[in-house]
Formats: structure tokens, C-alpha cells, sequence
């Protein structure tokens, strides 16, 4: 799994020019799901997002985790996070699961992810032509996979 991890002031997801979800001071996250992706990259993922001090504490220092502020997070899937750039101009994404991977695992990580916040999160709709609006704070963007936890 590949995520992208943005620290916003606020986040919105629209599809067909409605606001589907939306949130105030928190993560907006992009989730990409390859086949080989399973409840371990899940379950890491989550500890990681929920733990990871990326807010600024009084001091002005990123010490702070979203859990520590309240915050809330916006999670979108995002198949385009396994694009391939290595042959020619037109990217593939092969290594993106199809939808019968991974809208369960989709699903799972939703779950997992509100139960290690403590809280619900939002979402967008998996599969939807979805317009992505933020205002990233920092800017802070993180790139995390799952596959390189060393």
C-alpha cells in the first residue's frame, strides 16, 4: 500500500458538483492498493497515520500526532499512487489492484483506520470521478509504503 499523507487546514471531497465529505484541521490521505497488499500493510499503516507528530506543538515544532489535536481525516482511494513511468509517456498501472482486490481492502483500512483514531473518518467514494480540494498547512506532504517499513 501507498499512501500520501497531506497535513491540511481543511479538506473536501465533490462528485457530480456536491460536497460528498469534508473536514476541518487534520490529514487529507491518498490510499493506492496493489495485489500483494494485505490486514499487515493495513494494520501498520493505521498505527503509523494515527501516531506519526507531524503538528506543531506550542513551540512551533512538529511534535504533536493528529490524535493528539483532535484532528480529523479524509481518506480517498487513489489507484494512480502505483502508476508506472519507467517505458514511454503514457503511464500504466498494472500494479494497481481491480476493484474486486481492492475495494474490500479499501473497506478494511477504513475500519482499521476509525478504530485506531477513535473516532469516524471521511471518505470519498471508491471508484467515483471525485474532485479533491485542501489546503494543504506547511505545506507537509509524506509519502509512506508499505512495503518499505525499514
Amino acid at each position: 500500500m501507498r499512501i500520501v499523507v497531506q497535513r491540511v487546514e481543511s479538506a473536501s471531497v465533490s462528485i457530480d458538483n456536491k460536497v460528498y465529505s469534508s473536514i476541518n484541521k487534520g490529514l487529507m490521505i491518498l490510499l493506492g492498493i496493489e495485489d500483494s497488499d494485505d490486514i499487515e500493510d493495513i494494520n501498520w499503516l493505521c498505527g503509523k497515520i494515527v501516531k506519526m507528530r507531524i503538528f506543531d506543538d506550542k513551540e512551533g515544532i512538529m511534535n504533536l500526532s493528529i490524535q493528539d489535536i483532535s484532528g480529523e481525516i479524509l481518506l480517498v482511494s487513489q489507484f494512480t499512487l502505483h502508476a508506472s513511468t519507467k517505458k514511454g509517456n503514457r503511464p500504466t498501472y498494472i500494479r494497481a489492484s481491480k476493484p474486486e482486490i481492492s475495494i474490500p481492502l479499501y473497506e478494511k483500512f477504513v475500519i482499521c483506520l476509525e478504530k485506531e483514531l477513535g473516532k469516524e473518518i471521511k471518505t470519498g467514494v471508491f471508484g467515483a470521478d471525485m474532485k479533491v480540494s485542501l489546503v494543504n498547512d506547511g505545506p507537509v506532504t509524506i509519502l509512506i509504503d508499505s512495503k518499505n517499513k525499514e
